[in-house]
This record gives C-alpha cells, sequence and structure tokens, in this order.
C-alpha cells in the first residue's frame, strides 16, 4: 500500500508464501500455491542444475551465472573471462541484445556511444554458463536455447527433481525475455526448490560470497544478501522475489501488476517473517525501501500488509 500526505493513494495486490526447512507453510498472503512465471528467479536453480552438469567456475564467476547483474564492469568483465576461458566470443551469446540494467551503466553506456549487446543484458552470465555447460557435454551450442536441448532438458528435470515430479504435466515452459526457456512455478513450489539450492551448495556459496555480482550497485538483492548470513536473494521480472536461508526456509513473492517498487517493500516484510535480526532489517531498511516523494522530500511510505501466521 502506498500513502501520500496520510491519505491511502494505490494498492498492489499480489501473493506470497513462507516455508519452514521442511516445506511446510509458516506464513502466507494470497495465494500461497499461485503458479507464476518466476522468470530470473530460477536463475539459481538452472545455476545448480548446470553445475551438475559439470560446470565449475570460480565462485565470482558463478555468482554471475545466477545474476540479473547491473551490466558494471565488474559484470561484463566476468562474463568476458566465462567466455574466454571456454573459447568463446561474444558473438556466441543468443540471449538479447541490450544496454545495462543498471541505471548508472546504462547512462554511462549512452554517453559511451556503446550500443546495445548481448553481453550488456542482464542474463548474459547465465548464457555464458549454458554455453560452456554445453561444451563440457559435448552438446551442441547453436541450439542452447531450444526447448529440446539436451540442456534444456536437463534443467526442466532439476527442476522437477527438486518440486517433485507430479508437477510435470500441468508445468508450462515459455520464452523469457533474453530467449531461454522458463517455467511455471506455484510460489509454495518456487520458494521449496530455492531453499534446496540453498543449503550447501556451490550455488548457494558462490552467491553468498559474490552478492555484488548477482545484482550490482545500488541492488535490494545485493544489499540483503551481503547483510543477512546465510541468506541468498533472486528477484524476478514482472513483481518476483525469492529468498531462502542455509538452515532451509524461504520465502517467495508476486506482485500481480508487475510492480517492481511494490516488490522492494513487501521483500522487507519476508524478512521479517523469515526471523532475520531485526537490527539487520532495520538497517538495511533505509537503502532498499521505496522513497514516496512531494517537491524531492519523503510525504508518505509504501509498505507491505499484513501475512497470515
Amino acid at each position: 500500500m502506498t500513502t501520500r500526505s496520510g491519505l491511502e493513494e494505490s494498492l498492489h495486490h499480489g501473493a506470497g508464501v513462507v516455508v519452514d526447512a521442511d516445506g511446510a507453510v509458516a506464513a502466507s498472503i494470497g495465494d500461497p500455491d499461485l503458479v507464476i512465471y518466476p522468470r530470473s528467479a530460477l536463475k539459481p536453480i538452472q545455476a545448480q542444475a548446470m553445475v551438475e552438469l559439470g560446470l565449475d567456475l570460480p565462485t565470482e564467476l558463478l555468482a554471475v551465472v545466477c545474476a540479473s547483474h547491473s551490466g558494471e564492469p565488474l559484470h561484463l568483465d566476468g562474463v568476458r573471462r566465462i567466455l574466454a576461458a571456454h573459447g568463446f566470443a561474444e558473438s556466441d551469446l543468443q540471449n538479447t541484445a541490450a544496454r545495462p540494467y543498471g541505471a548508472d551503466a546504462r547512462a554511462a553506456a549512452r554517453v559511451a556511444g556503446t550500443p546495445p549487446s548481448t553481453l550488456q543484458h542482464n542474463c548474459s552470465g547465465k548464457h555464458a554458463g549454458m554455453l560452456v555447460t554445453c561444451r563440457v557435454n559435448g552438446w551442441t551450442t547453436d541450439d542452447y536455447l531450444a526447448d529440446g536441448h539436451p540442456l534444456q532438458q536437463a534443467i526442466t528435470a532439476k527442476i522437477l527433481d527438486l518440486i517433485g515430479p507430479s508437477t510435470a504435466s500441468t508445468m508450462h515452459i515459455g520464452v523469457d525475455g533474453c530467449g531461454a526457456p522458463t517455467h511455471t512455478l506455484s510460489l509454495r513450489e518456487l520458494a521449496v526448490a530455492f531453499a534446496a539450492v540453498a543449503v550447501g551448495s556451490a550455488v548457494s556459496v558462490a552467491m553468498g560470497e559474490h552478492p555484488e555480482m548477482v545484482g550490482g550497485t545500488g541492488r535490494d538483492v545485493t544489499a540483503w544478501t551481503a547483510a543477512v548470513p546465510g541468506l541468498i536473494a533472486k528477484e524476478g521480472a514482472a513483481g518476483v522475489m525469492v529468498v531462502a536461508t542455509t538452515a532451509g526456509r524461504a520465502a517467495a513473492l508476486k506482485i500481480a501488476d508487475g510492480s517492481d517498487a511494490a516488490r522492494r517493500a513487501v521483500t522487507i516484510e519476508m524478512m521479517r517473517l523469515l526471523d532475520v535480526d531485526e537490527e539487520i532489517v532495520d538497517a538495511v531498511e533505509p537503502t532498499v525501501a521505496v522513497p514516496i516523494l512531494g517537491h524531492g522530500v519523503p510525504v508518505g511510505e509504501l509498505r507491505a500488509l499484513a501475512w497470515t501466521t
């Protein structure tokens, strides 16, 4: 809910769920079994599948495979390192060409006259990881985005392994903004799958050690992961967020209208429901909260409504 000068101005609908280590629902708002496209929130799960298929990278580079990176120099250099180490060129990336996701990096690219490119797209790390995984397994790389490619079939199999094969008949696979396949999951399934990745995996270690590679300067996913010991976080396009702890608790949310501002606000409440230390939440909140301004000064707030526990 957004308030301005003492009155309610906007209301964003959505749904969210918090699950315990055994997968039981600990808190929710709306329908915890709402089926959504997690979009880029799937990246750590996709990366886990790739690691199990033989992808072996230094932790900072594995982190960028999990990333919707801001396109800062450290991110672009990381993707270049992945490609170069395995004999690939930027032209081998098949994701959509774009300018950087981060506002500062995007402005810098425009000032420099740098045209959109596949490297600058926030998903380029994932695509670089996909190329390398194909090469390790002797698979073709010119069609790695096809649903029927062995890589994509293995990723689908890993997702089903994490959430249970009973979902196979109802899972829908669409095309993400970057061109890669993207799967539907319920919020509860997304939380459970993310929790499984968070507990003792190389992906979890990489994200935890290098949160700056997973997002970037000023990004809330980076701020939360850096501040909360044992926590990993990943946002997805159109109002999706998923977080998990190395103790196996997790939470996932979807904002119905896709508002990223509302997602950021509700994430703060999710952290409290996950029992993150209140002092840490209070310290991080000012850096991730969405300001409601009037004539350049705060005049309201965007806050989450209460969840059922």
